[in-house]
């Protein structure tokens, strides 16, 4: 079996992914004559020279593998050509930022059969009309074509259906697009266990997120797949955390005198690396006085318990709302065990109060965005429990998912639950104040399904006793 290494030495399989997109649209839109994308555009700061910062568009990507601003890729269906289109060289930047690629380093480097400069578009689009006698639709992504791109000649140009055909082709991933998301995995790794050993001697959830940023980029992540959380006791209760920069001792104004100047009890740190576009998205929790304290350690223990589970039951066909349901009975269990819920079982899942603690859903697939495409969400569902599950539906063999459960300690979600006639009577108030200072506890890995079951693409360590060894 090649390695992940291996893998990457080959090109991106861009003319593939062209070819099933194109596939996908013959099946459910009819002919298709041509695809046209362009990449990101170079993009200026409001009020400056300089340039913002540049993220490629997915789709360009996805048929390319290029990484280069202000390009554009036509497909021309019927004859299977693929062709890249790089800018021309600007001599007057030349001396600023160096020569660009050639067309000919470009062929060498990208999965296309031809490479010419932007200025070519047109010439080509039209000759591409000629060739299909006017017959055929044009596809294109709507407010992704410059001004001036011509599509005349072909019967219709369609720039409402493009983008959501290559967001389901992404769902299903190939062996390259796997080992791109094994790197990102891999490379995230070694910045959590970073963390892990840096959050005993950090003062502030800052110095740790330096820690993850620098080792991702040191191995070839440049670029975060999204803006790390680092949170430390109470601010673990946030999802999505994004402030980092709290202190890991508690302030003299703590309502609890016994807790002034002593270190929080953990810190949750959701954080990856992307690689080459394709991202990781992991979550760990890590005790900052090198052990867990009791409270944090029982939640830690079910959630574990909640993911191990759940990853247990994945592979191809398997309905993701199960899966999440799962989840639900798992922490409801649990916390029934603590104290911390009290009635019975069945009542306690039916009436849904178990998303007061767990209110998000238990993940989402990930590629090239880190909630990426094809999920299907229904926000508008009546069902709570359900309302913010990001993939909804069977999983397809191919598809890479991320499965976070998590338990939180938040008083802004919980306090209406206590309120409630109707379901406050099924939490026990007294033992639940002992567990606010918990903040959050949530693990995340990355798995690959397939059709015989899991393929975990994150190999960080979440074992209580590893993660307390590396904290230590």
């Amino acid at each position: 079996m090649a390695s992940v290494d291996q893998i990457l030495a080959g090109k991106y399989p861009g003319k593939a992914h062209a070819r099933r997109v194109a596939q996908m649209l013959k099946e459910k839109h009819g002919d298709a004559g041509m695809i046209y994308l362009e990449a990101q555009r170079t993009r200026m700061i409001e009020d400056s020279d300089e340039a913002m910062h540049f993220r490629q568009r997915r789709p360009f990507f996805y048929l390319t593998g290029c990484n280069e601003p202000d390009a554009a890729v036509v497909y021309d269906v019927k004859k299977d050509q693929l062709t890249l289109f790089i800018a021309p060289i600007d001599p007057e930047s030349v001396i600023w930022s160096g020569l660009p690629l050639s067309p000919e380093q470009a062929k060498a480097l990208y999965d296309v059969d031809a490479v010419q400069y932007t200025n070519e578009v047109n010439s080509t689009l039209a000759s591409i009309a000629s060739a299909q006698e006017g017959k055929t639709v044009a596809f294109a992504i709507d407010q992704q074509v410059s001004e001036g791109i011509n599509f005349a000649g072909f019967a219709q140009t369609n720039l409402s259906v493009l983008k959501d055909v290559i967001g389901d082709a992404r769902v299903v991933k190939d062996a390259y697009e796997i080992a791109l998301l094994r790197k990102a995995n891999d490379i995230s790794t070694l910045g959590h266990i970073a963390c892990m050993k840096a959050a005993g001697k950090a003062s502030n959830e800052r110095e740790v997120e330096a820690e993850f940023i620098k080792t991702c980029i040191a191995h070839g992540a440049r670029e975060m797949s999204y803006h790390p959380i680092f949170a430390a006791g109470e601010n673990g209760a946030t999802l999505h955390y994004v402030k980092n920069d709290d202190s890991f001792f508690y302030a003299a104004t703590t309502s609890d005198p016994s807790l002034q100047g002593q270190r929080k009890g953990s810190l949750l740190i959701d954080a990856g690396g992307e690689y080459q576009t394709y991202c990781a998205d992991i979550t760990r929790v890590v005790p900052l006085a090198g052990r867990f304290p009791e409270e944090a350690r029982q939640i830690y223990e079910i959630v574990l318990e909640m993911q191990t589970q759940c990853i247990a039951m994945l592979k191809e066909g398997v309905l993701w709302d199960d899966v999440h349901a799962l989840a639900h009975r798992v922490a409801i269990k649990g916390l029934l065990k603590l104290g911390i819920l009290q009635g019975d079982e069945e009542e306690i899942f039916q009436k849904r109060v178990s998303v007061a603690f767990f209110p998000h859903g238990l993940g989402h697939y990930l590629g090239m965005d880190t909630h990426d495409t094809g999920g299907n969400p229904n926000y508008n569902d009546e069902d709570k429990m359900f309302r913010f599950l990001r993939t909804r539906g069977k999983l397809p063999a191919g598809s890479v998912i991320t499965v976070e459960p998590g338990i939180y300690f938040c008083r802004f979600i919980i306090d209406p639950v206590l309120e409630s006639p109707e379901i406050g009577k099924y939490i026990n108030t007294e033992v639940l104040e002992r567990y606010w200072r918990v903040g959050g506890v949530r693990i995340e890995d990355n798995v690959h399904v397939t059709k015989d079951g899991p393929d975990n693409l994150t190999s960080a360590p979440k074992a209580i006793a590893e993660v307390e060894s590396l904290a230590q």
